[in-house]
C-alpha cells in the first residue's frame, strides 16, 4: 500500500486506534474519525504521543450522521471503517442501537464513498458473522449465521458492502478479523477481563462458559491485515478473513493467562457473563489461505507472547484506571 490520505473510521476505538497509528509509521497521512461528546474525548488516541497526535488530523462526529461522514471522506484516497457497536450482550437488549451504527452506519460510509469517488473503502466485519462453526477451519464460503443482534447487525453491514461492489463497482474489500487482543481493549473481551481481575487481586476470575474456542490474534497483526488487504487489487470486491489459524477453549485461555501472569486464582461461573444457549458460538477458527495467498500476510506474534505485551500494558502506568475489574462489564 503507497502512501496515502486515508481515513479511519472508529479510530477512538481498541483496534481503530492501533491502526491509526500503524498506518502513519508507514507514512500514511491520517484522518481520524472519532464519536462526538460532551467531554472531547479521542478514546484511546488520548493517550498517543505528542508526537504522533500533531501529525493526525482528528474529526469528531457521529457514524450515524451521513453528513458528518460524507465531510469526514472528502479528499480521503482510502477508507477504513471500523466504528460499531461491538458488545454482544449489550445487543440483545439493545439491538435498535446496533442497526443504526452498524448497518446505516456502513450504509453512509458508502453512499459517501459512491458520491465521492473513494478510491478503496475496506470494511470491518467479524468473525460471529459464522456463528458455531460447521466446519473447521472456516473458510469465507462458510454460512452466515446471525447468532446475536450484534452478528445479524454485521451480516447486514457485509451485504450491503457487497451490493455497492456489485451494483455500483464500488471498490470495496470486507476484511473479517477473528478475536483480536492486545492493548486497550474493552473490558467486555474475555481477556481484559481476566487480567483486570487478576491485576486487582482477586482470586476467583468470574467467566461465562469455558468450553468454546476461539481463534485469537494480537492487535499488530490484525492491522497488518487490513493494511496488506487495502493494498491489494485482488482483494477488491471480496470477503477476507484475519485469523491465526489456532484455537483455544476459553477455560484453556484463562489458565494460560494465570500462568503467564505469575499470580495465582481459581475460575469461578458466573451465570450472568453466559450468553443465551442458542446465541452462544461454540467454536471459531480460521482458515487464512486466502489472505496468505493475496497477500503474503501470516501472523507474526505467537499467544503467548502477546498476552505477555498485554499484561504489560495493564500494569503499567495508569492503564488499569480506565477498568472496573469488580463488575461485569457489558
Amino acid at each position: 500500500m503507497k502512501a496515502k490520505k486515508v481515513l479511519v473510521t472508529g479510530a477512538d476505538g481498541f483496534i481503530g486506534s492501533h491502526l491509526v497509528e500503524a498506518l502513519l509509521d508507514k507514512g500514511h497521512v491520517v484522518k481520524a474519525f472519532v464519536y462526538y461528546n460532551s467531554f472531547n474525548s479521542w478514546g484511546w488516541l488520548d493517550t498517543l504521543p505528542k508526537s504522533k497526535l500533531k501529525h493526525i488530523e482528528v474529526f469528531a462526529g457521529d457514524i450515524r450522521d451521513p453528513n458528518g461522514v460524507r465531510t469526514a471522506m472528502k479528499g480521503a484516497d482510502t477508507v477504513f471503517h471500523l466504528a460499531a457497536l461491538i458488545g454482544i450482550p449489550f445487543s440483545y437488549h439493545s439491538p435498535d442501537s446496533y442497526i443504526d451504527t452498524n448497518v446505516k452506519g456502513t450504509l453512509n460510509v458508502l453512499q459517501a464513498a459512491r458520491d465521492l469517488g473513494t478510491g478503496k473503502v475496506v470494511v470491518t466485519s467479524t468473525s460471529e458473522v459464522y456463528g458455531t462453526a460447521r466446519y473447521a477451519p472456516i473458510d469465507e464460503k462458510h454460512p452466515l449465521q446471525g447468532q446475536s443482534p450484534y452478528s445479524a447487525s454485521k451480516i447486514g453491514a457485509d451485504k450491503i458492502a457487497e451490493s455497492f461492489h456489485l451494483s455500483f463497482g464500488l471498490p470495496v474489500v470486507t476484511a473479517r478479523p477473528f478475536n483480536t487482543y492486545g492493548p486497550r481493549q474493552s473490558a467486555r473481551a474475555i481477556i481484559p477481563t481476566i487480567i483486570t481481575q487478576l491485576l486487582s487481586g482477586q482470586t476467583k476470575i468470574k467467566l461465562g462458559s469455558l468450553h468454546p474456542t476461539r481463534d485469537l490474534n494480537y492487535v499488530a497483526d490484525t492491522c497488518a491485515g487490513f493494511i496488506a488487504l487495502a493494498g491489494c487489487p485482488d482483494a477488491i470486491g471480496r470477503t477476507v478473513n484475519i485469523g491465526s489459524g489456532r484455537e483455544i477453549k476459553m477455560g484453556d485461555l484463562a489458565e494460560l493467562i494465570i500462568k503467564v501472569s505469575g499470580k495465582k486464582a481459581a475460575l469461578a461461573a458466573d451465570g450472568q457473563r453466559k450468553r443465551p444457549a442458542k446465541s452462544e458460538v461454540e467454536r471459531l477458527l480460521c482458515d487464512n489461505t486466502l489472505i496468505t495467498k493475496l497477500t503474503g500476510w501470516a501472523p507474526k506474534v505467537s499467544l503467548e507472547k502477546g498476552l505477555l505485551k498485554t499484561i504489560a500494558w495493564f500494569r503499567d502506568g495508569g492503564n488499569m484506571k480506565n477498568y472496573k475489574a469488580d463488575i461485569y462489564n457489558v
